[in-house]
């Protein structure tokens, strides 16, 4: 009853306004007549391992949505990095076709386009909540388009962690010469800030933090939060647990082939599409849920974790930085400045209203 009642409303919001909103720049009609008994099989290979919680979750409900929705005309294989071997080859499966979809995340591809960069989280930038509203309503998703079809390819969110940890620590951080020489695992542009400020950002496969960590290989890394570190152990071997600041709302991403997005039935890019769209949703809650009953493990099983913000002018040096780069950027690149500019301008009207609405009422009840 609860999967009818699911695809009933989907087939509703396939007809209405809102569904105009979210893919305005999605095809909506073709000339090609349906034939409702051809079947599309579509490859995806992902990032992560077979099984790998939340992120693999997401994968796992777009392939039940997208074969339901159009009963049975999509059929999905997912590949994971233990098939294909490379988990950070994703951008080049879908870019040649040998695969037609991706699940990854978009600023592990900065090394192939910068501008990609832009499209998971920026230190100090959204949060998931107002990155949404700026990729759906604010002209995020019309940015990243631009971005990824110079590659054949579409972007689509992917699902959100919400705000990351900002890591597990060896020793406490009072000031920013304790991270002048330190050791650490932290991805993307947050690893160039830190950089910045004297920290020596390391590339350490998942399966080997950590060991790194436990040895003194590496004084600090990031992951996300507790609703995946808890699984990883890092609590068991670094006292210091810092609050987030670098990725306030890491969005995932789907990637498409272009080519064979274009060769399918209008009906079908659409059902692709929603499927997408409603399994980031699902990932997001599944996040933010595993997030608050894993923390409450880890306090009651190891109450000694110090939880920790850096100090105030730990937090200045990285804005600097922040700043620093981000001007570098957009001097040296008229579409890195483009989503930019955008991002600023929208999350400075985004934080006006949250920090009237939710960062009040949060306010209003830790007093």
């Amino acid at each position: 009853m609860k999967k009818i009642l699911l695809l009933t409303l989907f087939g509703a919001f396939l007809t209405t306004n809102i569904y105009a909103n979210w893919f305005a720049s999605e095809p909506k009609k073709s000339s090609k007549a349906i034939d409702n008994s051809k079947i599309y099989t579509l490859k995806l290979a992902e990032t992560w391992p077979s099984n790998f919680p939340i992120f693999g979750d997401a994968t796992k409900n777009f392939k039940k949505l997208a074969e339901a929705m159009s009963n049975g005309r999509l059929k999905i294989r997912i590949d994971s990095k233990n098939k294909h071997k490379s988990a950070l080859g994703i951008f080049d499966f879908v870019k040649s076709g040998r695969y037609d979809l991706g699940h990854s995340g978009s600023y592990y591809w900065k090394g192939k386009d910068i501008n990609t960069l832009f499209f998971t989280s920026m230190p100090f930038g959204m949060t998931s909540k107002e990155q949404y509203a700026w990729f759906n309503y604010g002209g995020g998703q019309q940015l990243m388009d631009k971005v990824y079809a110079k590659h054949g390819m579409k972007s689509v969110i992917g699902g959100n962690t919400g705000n990351q940890m900002g890591g597990w620590f060896q020793k406490e951080i009072n000031t920013v010469a304790d991270l002048h020489g330190l050791k650490m695992r932290i991805p993307g542009f947050a690893g160039e800030i830190m950089a910045e400020v004297g920290v020596k950002p390391v590339n350490i496969p998942a399966g080997e933090l950590y060991t790194a960590l436990d040895r003194g290989t590496i004084d600090a890394l990031e992951w996300v939060g507790p609703s995946l570190d808890l699984r990883m152990g890092f609590h068991k071997v670094a006292p210091y647990y810092y609050t987030g600041w670098h990725e306030p709302g890491s969005e995932l991403q789907f990637l498409i082939n272009l080519k064979k997005y274009h060769s399918l039935p209008a009906d079908l890019q659409n059902i692709l599409l929603a499927a997408m769209k409603l399994s980031a949703y699902q990932m997001s809650n599944q996040s933010e849920f595993e997030s608050a009953k894993n923390w409450a493990s880890m306090k009651k099983a190891y109450p000694n974790i110090k939880v920790k913000t850096f100090p105030e002018p730990v937090f200045a040096a990285l804005r600097a930085a922040n700043q620093k780069l981000l001007k570098k950027l957009a001097a040296s690149n008229p579409l890195a400045k483009e989503i930019i500019k955008s991002q600023a301008n929208y999350l400075q009207k985004a934080r006006a209203w949250t920090a009237i609405s939710d960062q009040s009422y949060l306010n209003s009840q830790s007093k």
